[in-house]
């Protein structure tokens, strides 16, 4: 566990960085603390750590006093992951993975052959092993930066926005390594990020601080979502945090309604009305557009194969949230959002009207904390 008590950071300009901090994050928790710029997160985060040392108050991590213990000692256990991932260049990815287990005292030989398991652990290929930093994409340098901190499996592990310097699809898909590997390992995590949205998604708690380092409320996504503390918070959570709030309900059950298709060799013997719509279906059975009686035409005369909405809006998995399910329904030009199996193949639309009567059912107020 870890455990602020009354902590203060204040510097000898009278800059109060974290002001009278209490909050617990327990052990296996991941815990993301979340605000604007300046409003003292990555301070409270670096405490835990001691790469800054608190003013005044108490500071424990599994019950003690972080300002007793060797700072060398405390990081060794603790695992930590920065922007731009902070890999040493000189270095092969090898063995900037291997450096914690090799300062602890483990042989370079032995912690250079975990470091291959724990590599394909975050979903990197063992081949990249003997790379040197720049010769790796941004998504691939922070992968290597979360095995780094892996590699000695510490308890704790710090990430100060970690994804916030790569593209929006790799950043959604390091979110999703980061999910896959806390429900494995169970890690207690603080995490640090500007982005509500990151919050919410990963966070088993969420701590909204505000300017001048003030905690503003700390809760379970769901309840900082629906029961916001105050009016700072519901500002920084923003004016859709009901539509956000949909992912948080299961689309388990969902009605899956028949959708028109057409294989993409058969186009041209495709008719529709004014008003309708198809699916275009690749020859491996997954969806690839959507076209109507417009596209139809233009294909006919040999010029853009499509006049229509690419990709089929956004895909639903029937294990999904209600949030992809409605986000589904709402991107396709059909009105029907395009369900897929774990394939990624065609077996029916989702309604949003559906997706509403669903909420009806599953409406609850989340419990605070």
């Amino acid at each position: 566990m870890i455990s602020f008590e009354n902590v203060t950071k204040k510097y000898p300009d009278g800059t109060v960085a974290v002001d009278d901090l209490t909050i617990d994050v327990p052990e296996g928790t991941l815990a993301v603390f979340v605000g604007p710029s300046g409003c003292g997160k990555t301070t409270s985060m670096r405490m835990i750590n001691r790469m800054i040392d608190p003013t005044s108050g108490t500071l424990t991590v599994n019950g003690d006093d972080v300002t007793r213990v060797d700072p060398v000692k405390l990081r060794l256990g603790i695992g930590y992951v920065i922007q731009s991932a902070g890999l040493m260049p000189h270095l092969r990815v090898v063995d900037n993975v291997a450096t914690v287990p090799v300062l602890k005292g483990e042989s370079r030989r032995a912690a250079r052959k975990a470091a291959l398991g724990v590599l394909e652990r975050v979903g990197l290929d063992p081949k990249l092993a003997d790379r040197y930093p720049a010769q790796l994409s941004g998504g691939q340098q922070q992968r290597v930066g979360v095995a780094r901190a892996l590699a000695a499996d510490p308890p704790i592990l710090l990430m100060d926005e970690p994804f916030s310097a790569v593209d929006p699809v790799v950043r959604e898909d390091l979110q999703a390594e980061i999910l896959r590997l806390q429900s494995e390992l169970r890690k207690t995590i603080v995490f640090v990020t500007h982005d509500i949205d990151e919050a919410i998604k990963l966070g088993d708690k969420v701590a909204v601080f505000g300017r001048g380092g003030k905690l503003l409320q700390y809760a379970e996504p769901s309840f900082v979502l629906s029961n916001p503390a105050d009016e700072l918070v519901s500002g920084f959570v923003g004016a859709d945090r009901g539509y956000r709030g949909l992912q948080f309900f299961k689309a388990t059950g969902l009605t899956l309604h028949d959708i028109r298709s057409v294989a993409e060799a058969d186009i041209d013997r495709l008719e529709l009305g004014p008003q309708e719509w198809a699916l275009v279906i690749k020859a491996d059975g997954k969806p690839f557009a959507w076209i109507n009686a417009d596209g139809v035409a233009v294909h006919r005369k040999g010029s853009a194969l499509y006049d229509s909405t690419i990709g089929g809006g956004s895909f639903f998995p029937p294990d999904g949230s209600l949030r992809l399910a409605l986000d589904a329904a709402l991107s396709s030009p059909s009105g029907l959002g395009v369900a897929v199996d774990e394939n990624g193949r065609l077996i029916g639309g989702v309604d949003a009207d559906d997706v509403l009567d669903a909420l009806k059912k599953q409406r609850r107020v989340p419990e605070v904390g």
